[in-house]
């Protein structure tokens, strides 16, 4: 459903209740405009001038308060807190020293079996892509031995695997601290 907008163009629609005079919207901003950026003066509030015919702007621009330097009107007491605070950490963290890791623990063993089922898993496929890289024609036997090589340690390795009964997570109560 629309509704008609009889008075939308009226100019003296704007205008407060009461009032004969139509609001100048353009040296309302105009007044905005050259005082902007000024420091506004808290106090008793001045009703805006009468709507005027001539160019010159209704409201005279207030003259900027002088400060003393060095001062800001924003409160930077947080920003200075902050700032002491990073400060503060950041000597800290100076004083802390350096994390040296302890010695990791030494390499286990293993067994011979395991060793050949490694270069069984790695060496098959390393020997078959030189003979690609290289024109090189191994013989049937070599070719299947080296097939045999590679599923016979994938299947010794995953067989000897460690086995964990549990539900999957290791067991341990997680990182150590």
């Amino acid at each position: 459903m629309t509704f008609p907008d009889d008075g939308r163009d009226d100019p003296g629609q704007d205008a407060p209740q009461g009032s004969d005079v139509p609001l100048d919207e353009d040296a309302a901003w105009r007044a905005i405009v050259e005082n902007y950026g000024a420091r506004a003066e808290l106090g008793v509030a001045e009703p805006l001038p009468a709507a005027s015919t001539d160019p010159a702007p209704a409201v005279e621009p207030a003259e900027p308060v002088e400060e003393p330097v060095g001062t800001s009107p924003f409160d930077t007491s947080f920003l200075d807190a902050q700032r002491a605070e990073q400060e503060r950490a950041a000597a800290a963290w100076h004083d802390e020293g350096h994390f040296v890791p302890p010695e990791p623990p030494p390499v286990p063993a293993t067994t011979p079996a395991r060793r050949l089922a490694w270069i069984g898993l790695f060496g098959a496929p390393v020997l078959m892509l030189v003979a690609v890289i290289f024109p090189l024609t191994y013989p049937t036997w070599v070719s299947m031995g080296l097939v045999a090589a590679f599923v016979g340690g994938f299947v010794f390795l995953v067989a000897t695997m460690e086995r964990d009964d549990g539900d999957g997570f290791g067991g341990d109560d997680g990182a150590v601290v």
